[in-house]
């Protein structure tokens, strides 16, 4: 009976508790955790695979696709799709899931947790405890920035982003925000109040960033972006690396055009170990730990799964960011 059953490729390693609902449902091969892409083993595999389960560290493009002839679907344990050639599996006809709203929550108090972190200087105040710089108790040091009565700009008002922002409010924080698609004046959820992207850097005190990655957010805050920022801002980014130029950021925090950075996701990612801002006493950096909760994960896997069993039935998948697969044209 198993070998009637679909064949998929799972390409990392995940606990069997999260993906339980796959047994009996497919026959599946699984590639080693912690390490991006397919392995050379994976790949021997792709002629056969009729599903793929990918991370975002995966990816799926035409080299891929050609040599899965018999791949159905190809379903992504995360929300953002960046790694995928969209317009590629389209053209295959093939439907790709992700996995949205299941870590909404995680991110936004990740995001609230760095972006605190960088106001109040807790890596750096951290550092000098553990090293013996801390002497005494003195009126001036390790000064950061009040959050109450602050400015909040939030790029991109979605899910992650209006998350951010009911958190904020407990704070005290004034929201203003933009977006790349049309939004009302005056967010009905939060009362963040909508302006241009140049008003929300030049006002803020804190700039967080929560808009996917496409080839019009690539570099959206680059060089002028940043000089656009008051001196005192800090920057937090929880979405895409790739939106933040990374030697802009590296210039902007060494001379001073902004007082600080807070980075869930980096470019590259993972960031070298040898990569200058990580000299910065300014630029906390962690790896990419926006989802990483264990409820949040484990709801990410099985919502992947649903997607992936979906499209090997042959059904709609519950969440797919290429719907037009289904209207098309054979």
């Amino acid at each position: 009976m198993g070998e009637n059953l679909p064949f998929v490729i799972i390409t990392h390693d995940l606990p069997s508790e999260w993906i339980a609902s796959l047994e009996n449902r497919c026959q599946k091969v699984t590639g080693r955790a912690g390490e991006p892409g397919f392995s050379p083993e994976l790949l021997e595999r792709l002629p056969e695979a009729e599903g793929l389960f990918t991370l975002l560290t995966d990816r799926v493009d035409e080299s891929i696709l050609t040599r899965a002839p018999k791949l159905r679907v190809v379903s992504n344990m995360a929300v953002g799709v960046d790694n995928i050639d969209l317009q590629t599996c389209t053209r295959h006809g093939i439907p790709v899931g992700n996995t949205p709203g299941v870590l909404t929550e995680g991110t936004a108090d990740l995001t609230m947790a760095i972006l605190l972190a960088a106001a109040r200087r807790l890596p750096e105040a951290s550092a000098d405890a553990r090293e013996g710089r801390w002497t005494t108790w003195s009126p001036t040091g390790w000064l950061g920035a009040d959050l109450n009565g602050a400015t909040l700009g939030i790029i991109g008002m979605g899910k992650i982003g209006r998350a951010v922002a009911t958190r904020a409010l407990g704070f005290g924080m004034r929201l203003i925000y933009t977006d790349v698609s049309p939004r009302p004046e005056v967010d009905a959820e939060t009362g963040a109040r909508f302006v241009t992207l140049a008003n929300l850097l030049s006002q803020s005190d804190f700039v967080s960033v929560h808009v996917p990655l496409t080839p019009e957010t690539r570099s959206l805050i680059d060089e002028a972006a940043l000089k656009q920022m008051k001196k005192s801002a800090i920057l937090v980014n929880a979405a895409r690396g790739p939106i933040v130029d990374s030697q802009a950021l590296y210039h902007a925090l060494v001379e001073g055009q902004i007082a600080a950075a807070a980075l869930d996701v980096t470019d590259p990612e993972p960031l070298p170990p040898t990569h200058p801002l990580y000299s910065l006493s300014n630029c906390l950096i962690v790896p990419h730990i926006g989802s990483a909760t264990r409820g949040t994960r484990r709801r990410m896997a099985e919502l992947a799964c649903h997607n992936l069993l979906a499209g090997l039935d042959g059904l709609p998948l519950p969440h797919c960011v290429n719907l037009v697969v289904y209207t098309q044209k054979p």
